[in-house]
């Protein structure tokens, strides 16, 4: 059984949007307690998960436009290690700063 052309691309677009999604709602979780803590520095974490999930939902994007292209390339190796690197970054923040 083979699957419809294009059912390739809109998973790995959900996929990403999916993720974006999460990410924004850990933002939103971090606003929230950087407003607890009377902002200062653990507005740092917060304002590192929204560039993350600004960067998910980009990379995502491009992603599922690549892969509806008639000729689907290959895959960029810099924008997963640059959404690795955001994460990391956010997530050592949240540890050091939260």
């Amino acid at each position: 059984m083979t699957t419809p052309d294009g059912a390739q691309a809109e998973r790995t677009g959900l996929a990403w949007r999916r993720t974006a999604l999460a990410s924004a709602a850990c933002t939103v979780l971090l606003l929230h307690s950087a407003a607890q803590h009377h902002w200062g520095l653990s507005l740092i974490p917060a304002l590192l998960a929204a560039v993350t999930s600004a960067l998910l939902a980009a990379i995502g994007a491009r992603r599922e436009r690549a892969l509806r292209a008639p000729e689907p390339g290959p895959a960029s190796p810099a924008l997963p290690a640059i959404a690795s690197l955001a994460v990391t970054a956010t997530a050592a923040s949240v540890v050091i700063l939260h």
